[in-house]
């Protein structure tokens, strides 16, 4: 069962999908300075896809580096645990769709990125402060 924080996040997310689609981006395409990015994982027990809107703070190598830090909560975001069980995943960024295969950072590629994440914007580490969870940097790279 879904709780407050769940629904509210599921409610504001379909709202900024709808605008961001519609517009193509021109509206919510970027959220406190960082570009946004639909992502398609695979539903981990339902088998169907789940679509979600983050923001990508900054990239490897030109990939995209999307953070699965949901507000700091004890949990991780559904969406990072759908990706776990099935790393191939679509985004659509700039309007375009894209194929990806997304891969969580090792120790010491986060230690490199983190910096990186928090400079792009300073609430990753207070999300970080807020829980005892390693919060995961995930790297989406091309299928």
């Amino acid at each position: 069962m879904a709780n407050a924080k769940d629904l509210g996040a599921r409610v504001v997310n379909t709202i900024h999908r709808s605008v961001f689609q519609a517009t193509k981006g021109r509206v919510f395409g970027k959220v406190y300075g960082m570009p946004v990015l639909i992502l398609t994982t695979t539903g981990r027990k339902s088998g169907q896809p789940r679509t979600t809107m983050l923001t990508t703070p900054t990239d490897e190598d030109g990939n995209p580096v999307i953070i699965a830090s949901y507000g700091g909560d004890d949990r991780h975001p559904a969406w990072y645990l759908n990706l776990r069980e099935n790393p191939d995943v679509e985004i659509i960024m700039g309007g375009e769709k894209q194929a990806k295969r997304a891969r969580i950072a090792t120790a010491e590629e986060k230690e490199r990125i983190w910096p990186r994440v928090t400079s792009g914007y300073k609430g990753y580490a207070g999300y970080q402060e807020r829980t005892d969870r390693d919060i995961p940097v995930v790297i989406l790279e091309p299928r």
